[in-house]
């Protein structure tokens, strides 16, 4: 009688508690599915400015290949970028955050990253005397500024301050897209009704439709060690790559990792649903 009467007394728990872990999980289901919403309303719409002529006009989106979840920087493709700017843009954009010891097993060989180092004088630390010297420079150096500052930058500009190019990807709305449409923009002149300040040029994808910068890529402007033709189109996806790369260096490996991360975390939840069972 005992033990008739515990086991009803079980059964019957089990039966009352059965539609509270219910309606529970289903909570918490729906509590997670709302936080993703939630997060996905703020932080994935892509933002835009408050007026078209503070944005410009929207740029085409481009199927990147190396924005798919399941692959990776082309390095041929990010070792023409570089040279693109190396020639053509560093002569007024920065790309400070970069050292040379980046480019190493990226874009170039350890010797081939030496040279390139070594044909930049860097600031020694100052002597007894308190002076300060040069010295080639190193692996372990930043790639130089083209201006000693901003206000060197400004005057050789016209007054405009050309931007550091190592975040220019990510700090820009449209991202590889939008600098692809800009560096490619530029049409032959500017359409009738245009207003546009002097010492400015026309591309309708700059906020205003004015930018100091002129056009820079032409066909066959730089001489690739590949081979491959230097179009001003190439020239400008080969660079918006390599700028990619420049401001998310870690792309590569955040991929592998997430790749290794859904095969744990697959097998887990396998092993847990037969466990279960």
């Amino acid at each position: 009688m005992c033990f008739r009467s515990a086991s009803t007394e079980g059964s019957t728990a089990e039966a009352a508690s059965s539609p509270f872990t219910t309606t529970l999980g289903s909570a918490a289901t729906a509590l997670a599915i709302g936080s993703i919403a939630w997060y996905y309303h703020l932080y994935g719409q892509e933002v835009h400015a408050m007026t078209p002529a503070e944005e410009g006009l929207h740029p085409t989106k481009y199927p990147w290949e190396h924005t798919k979840w399941n692959r990776t920087f082309d390095h041929q493709t990010l070792r023409r970028g570089f040279q693109v700017y190396r020639e053509v843009c560093a002569s007024c954009h920065s790309l400070s955050r970069v050292p040379w010891r980046a480019l190493v097993g990226t874009t170039h060989t350890v010797d081939e990253a030496k040279v390139m180092a070594e044909e930049n004088e860097y600031d020694t630390e100052p002597n007894d005397e308190g002076e300060i010297e040069k010295r080639p420079g190193k692996l372990s150096d930043y790639i130089p500024n083209p201006y000693k500052n901003d206000e060197a930058a400004r005057a050789a500009n016209n007054g405009a301050l050309p931007p550091d190019l190592s975040l220019i990807i990510k700090a820009r709305h449209g991202g590889c897209d939008y600098v692809f449409s800009l560096l490619t923009g530029y049409p032959e002149e500017a359409p009738a009704g245009a207003q546009i300040a002097e010492g400015m040029n026309f591309n309708p994808y700059f906020p205003g439709t004015g930018i100091a910068m002129a056009r820079v890529l032409y066909d066959g402007l730089v001489d690739y060690e590949d081979g491959t033709p230097a179009t001003s189109s190439q020239m400008a996806k080969d660079v918006v790559e390599f700028l990619n790369w420049a401001a998310e260096p870690e792309m590569d490996e955040r991929k592998k990792m997430g790749m290794k991360v859904i095969v744990v975390t697959s097998i887990l939840f396998a092993l847990s649903v037969w466990v279960k069972k």
